[in-house]
């Protein structure tokens, strides 16, 4: 049984492809006391994401990388990490980041890679998720938080949670409301490792009691 993180505040890397809600709402968990960890630095792959300017408005660190002016996804995960390593970041929260992690990256923060997935995997990995879930008829679909491994979609499950799929949903109104859960449970798996609670023993996910007096925000 592996512990995930040492329990004390995090200093996060936020990676993000476009507006940056998960960004939000990581940020107001921040500022009510909920999460102990500090965003250290936004990054993105895409110049024009709006989640860029959201960082720089708030004084964080924003920083494009685009993985087009590297030979290889080897060299672009490279700088990355450079980057990463220059802020002192402990955990990298995907959210929102639209490409596929490699091996540079999953070497240098081995299962302090979380991402979140708008499904209760393993159904529905990849793309379009809520359209999947309403296409195949579930009654119920939800959204993951997972420690990102080399599959897609594949990794330790944190926590999930379950959101109806009402007859009358389509991708759109089923994908808003699976976003409202996100909002509370990606917070509170980083709250998770921030104390500590957070243990891998295969591919499940155990999470300890809190400690007696401490914060728990779970």
């Amino acid at each position: 049984m592996i512990q995930v993180i040492a329990p004390g505040r995090l200093r996060l890397a936020i990676l993000a492809s476009g507006r940056g809600s998960n960004f939000d709402a990581l940020g107001r968990a921040i500022k009510r006391g909920d999460l102990d960890a500090d965003i250290k630095v936004l990054i993105s792959d895409l110049e024009s994401a709006p989640v860029l300017e959201k960082a720089k408005a708030q004084g964080i660190d924003a920083v494009f990388i685009d993985p087009r002016a590297f030979g290889s996804r080897d060299e672009y995960e490279t700088e990355l990490v450079r980057v990463l390593k220059a802020h002192q970041v402990t955990v990298v929260v995907l959210a929102g980041y639209m490409r596929l992690v490699g091996r540079i990256l999953l070497d240098a923060y081995k299962n302090r890679i979380l991402n979140i997935h708008p499904a209760l995997l393993p159904s529905f990995p990849g793309l379009h998720a809520q359209q999947q879930a309403v296409d195949y008829g579930v009654k119920f679909s939800g959204c993951t938080v997972h420690i990102v491994d080399k599959g897609m979609d594949t990794g330790p499950i944190i926590m999930q949670a379950v959101v109806p799929v009402l007859p009358d949903d389509t991708g759109d109104t089923l994908a808003d409301r699976i976003l409202g859960e996100e909002h509370k449970i990606y917070w509170r798996s980083l709250q998770l490792l921030a104390q500590g609670r957070v243990y891998i023993d295969g591919r499940k996910v155990l999470i300890t009691p809190p400690m007696a007096g401490g914060h728990t925000h779970t």
